[in-house]
């Protein structure tokens, strides 16, 4: 009977974390320096099926992202359409809604057929949208990576043996 309810209060929370889905962005951009950079890099986030809508800082060469409701949010197309217009990714939070998960370090969770890696979390839980900031290669500057990439856990490399993106994020 104890196994029958940790069951379900795992599928319900997996089922939980299933519905929700990246809300917004905040994308860091390096390399503008000037409104064609930043217009030019707006220009072809565009082109991502998954953006409704995009607010550009100037001062902050910030990216502030909508997502479409109900659609899959691809955050290394984010990536490569920034590197396409010539630039790189500096930093990169994305706003997830989650629905009471606890988290702790090296806790995961998966969406759109990725796994997402918690990395120095700590024991927390997350309740509604939380912004969670991306650590691997393509989303942070190479010092960054660096020191995440020397942490001795077991998946910290871009793919599982299923294949799957495995994303590696902390809040």
């Amino acid at each position: 009977m104890k196994f029958l309810k940790i069951f379900v209060a795992i599928l319900v929370t997996t089922i939980s974390i299933a519905k929700a889905q990246f809300t917004k962005a905040e994308l860091q951009v390096s390399g503008l320096t000037c409104s064609m950079c930043s217009n030019a890099t707006e220009k072809s986030l565009r082109k991502l099926n998954f953006i409704s809508d995009i607010k550009t800082d100037l001062n902050r060469n910030l990216f502030i992202i909508t997502f479409k409701k109900d659609a899959p949010v691809n955050l290394d197309q984010i990536s490569q359409k920034v590197q396409s217009a010539g630039f790189s990714v500096n930093s990169l939070k994305a706003t997830f809604d989650f629905n009471n998960v606890k988290v702790s370090n090296n806790y995961h969770f998966n969406y759109n057929g990725s796994m997402y890696h918690f990395l120095n979390v700590g024991d927390k839980t997350l309740d509604g949208p939380v912004a969670v900031t991306l650590l691997d290669k393509s989303f942070v500057p190479s010092s960054t990576y660096k020191k995440y990439a020397a942490m001795p856990i077991a998946c910290y490399k871009t793919g599982t043996m299923d294949g799957s993106r495995v994303y590696h994020v902390t809040i």
